[in-house]
């Protein structure tokens, strides 16, 4: 297989990495600049917005895999897609299921599914190459 060809899923599998990771330190570097957003205050805010944070990153572990070889790693990309399309099916449940209308917290609930939906549809796009990659390697 041309190295050429799969530098394509690559760059949009690691297009999401990089910003699901870059949320991820932003959450546990300045948790301050966070907690508003979801209705948070005080030490115990902080403690729960750097725990998101260290969520994301640990959540992002297939898709440094899938990112350093989409093909070899094929599994890692599904999983990805799957963990993807779970963080926007269930972010859009939270935004329509929760009761009080704080503005704050929807406004960050709505960010989240822009994130999400953006990211899933480079991820499947990203998987949809590498199917192609694969069915002319076979």
């Amino acid at each position: 297989m041309s190295k050429q060809r799969i530098w394509l899923p690559r760059l949009l599998i690691g297009a999401v990495l990089f910003f699901n990771l870059q949320c991820a330190l932003a959450f546990l570097a300045d948790p301050a600049a966070y907690m508003a957003g979801f209705g948070l205050s005080g030490a115990a805010g902080a403690g729960m917005i750097r725990a998101l944070g260290l969520l994301f990153v640990m959540w992002n572990v297939p898709y440094v895999f899938a990112c350093y070889h989409p093909l070899k790693y094929r599994t890692s990309l599904i999983e990805a897609n799957i963990m993807q399309a779970i963080g926007l099916l269930g972010e859009t449940w939270i935004l329509f299921s929760v009761e009080t209308q704080n503005p704050l917290i929807s406004a960050s609930v709505r960010r989240f599914i822009l994130f999400d939906g953006a990211g899933l549809i480079l991820l499947l796009v990203a998987f949809a190459l590498t199917r192609k990659l694969q069915m002319k390697d076979a």
